[in-house]
């Protein structure tokens, strides 16, 4: 839309609101929320004014001055609000300069979509995230210098088979078996449902939705795939669906990626493809039918991998998933259909436009913009130096001895090793300027002051369990 189109859609929609969403370092949707009649045509280039110095990883509190640019593409209703209430997400600009915020993780999106097409690779690339989250009944937490504790509940959680429920009617999934079984057991089909009908209210095309493998109340609803800033807009929307139906039902969502022990966690495996003039480029003769070139964007994105774990797996949480025995695939290698690889070369079709790579170590605790740039900055860095991706792994990984797995690499084991590894290992994201040197040491800086440092130095309720009586 332009800005006159949107203000005559404002008009046609009846809107009184206009809410204006971006987001912040780390991932986090931020809003406020004017008059309609505050909004004007000069205003989708001028902006709105705000204090950067609030938002997470941003500005310091004297240079906090900000400029919010709403995107006339953007414009939907939003389906929440009690009030009729026009949405538009931002790009963020300096006031004084007029320049675009480094840090902001939209403009780092569109950055690496520009710097597609100026290799001259591609000039589109497609992105399709499978994000998984649990919905809870109800979770109380806390902490602090004398306790520390986490209580979750679930209707379906199955250490719920003895609770007193007058009556308790069972069906609830045990560990591992919650795919896919059918109602009554899967007693969430219609919230879904009613997720899916609100994500296509706002613009979302969805392709299916299902109970994920743990007990209680793990789903998953995948999006058709679009281009990378599409995609992270999408899935910003996406988060705010799920969350603010599964509220009006009385029931929470959360995407940390491991909240329950013993069960598998929530991933978020990343289907990629580069594109040209309409055509694919990721379908050829090698190997499961993919192009020399995919062939490279793989050896890009396993070289790079513990790096990029930093970015699309940015929380300590990350690697409670990121162990043997879950699913969670661990070891760094490719393979077709083989799920326990990192990258997977999905089989489904034999179709060109549907072959790609299937990243599989990603979360849902991920800044999709940030996650979608860097796994397409590793992928062209792995084409334009024609990284080789090694052997295929086409063996079930988990059933190979130690010794076998000697020489197959694996993602980190903390937030810590992986933010050492982009520490060593960043000068990919920072071609064409996609990524720079201050996004990367504020990202490294915040996660290890704020969430590493954090949890390091707290203890851990399960020592007491372990230590208390030594």
């Amino acid at each position: 839309m332009t800005p006159k189109e949107v203000l005559a859609f404002a008009r046609e929609q009846g809107a009184k609101m206009v809410d204006f969403k971006f987001l912040d370092f780390l991932g986090t949707w931020q809003h406020f929320t004017n008059p309609i009649e505050e909004l004007g045509e000069s205003d989708f280039e001028n902006g709105y004014g705000f204090d950067g110095s609030s938002i997470r990883g941003w500005q310091p509190i004297n240079a906090s001055d900000m400029l919010v640019i709403p995107d006339a593409d953007t414009a939907i209703m939003d389906p929440f609000m009690a009030v009729p209430t026009l949405t538009l997400i931002c790009n963020i600009v300096d006031p004084v300069t007029k320049e675009r915020y480094t840090r902001d993780p939209r403009y780092i999106a569109q950055k690496a979509e520009n710097y597609l097409k100026f290799t001259g690779i591609g000039d589109a690339a497609w992105f399709g995230p499978e994000a998984e989250f649990f919905i809870f009944d109800d979770i109380r937490y806390d902490t602090a210098c004398q306790y520390g504790y986490y209580y979750i509940d679930s209707s379906e959680g199955t250490w719920n088979t003895g609770r007193m429920e007058n009556p308790n009617l069972g069906y609830k999934p045990r560990h591992k078996e919650g795919y896919f079984p059918v109602p009554p057991v899967d007693s969430l089909q219609d919230l879904r449902t009613d997720m899916v009908l609100m994500m296509q209210k706002v613009g979302l095309t969805i392709e299916c939705q299902h109970h994920e493998v743990a007990t209680a109340g793990q789903a998953e609803i995948d999006m058709k795939a679009s281009t990378l800033v599409k995609m992270a807009d999408s899935l910003q929307w996406y988060k705010y669906v799920v969350k603010n139906v599964a509220r009006k039902a009385g029931k929470t969502v959360t995407f940390m990626p491991k909240p329950l022990f013993g069960d598998n966690g929530s991933g978020m495996h990343i289907h990629i493809s580069i594109w040209k003039g309409g055509q694919p480029l990721f379908a050829g003769d090698k190997y499961a039918g993919l192009s020399e070139m995919a062939m490279h964007a793989i050896g890009g994105v396993l070289k790079h991998a513990a790096a990029i774990c930093a970015i699309t797996n940015p929380i300590t949480n990350s690697y409670k998933r990121l162990v043997p025995g879950y699913e969670a695939p661990v070891n760094l290698a490719y393979s077709s259909r083989n799920r326990s690889a990192s990258v997977r070369i999905p089989m489904y079709s034999a179709s060109p436009k549907l072959k790609r790579i299937e990243v599989r170590f990603p979360d849902p605790s991920c800044n999709g913009y940030l996650a979608f740039s860097a796994l397409l900055m590793a992928a062209l860095d792995g084409i334009e130096n024609r990284i080789d991706p090694g052997q295929p792994l086409d063996r079930d990984i988990y059933s190979m001895t130690p010794e076998e797995l000697a020489n197959v690499p694996s993602t980190p084991g903390s937030l810590e090793q992986a933010l050492e590894a982009l520490d060593k290992d960043h000068d990919f994201l920072l071609k064409g300027d996609v990524f720079t040197e201050d996004v990367i040491l504020k990202w490294i800086d915040y996660k290890r002051e704020n969430e590493v440092d954090a949890i390091r130095m707290r203890p851990h309720p399960h020592e007491f369990k372990l230590y208390f009586d030594i």
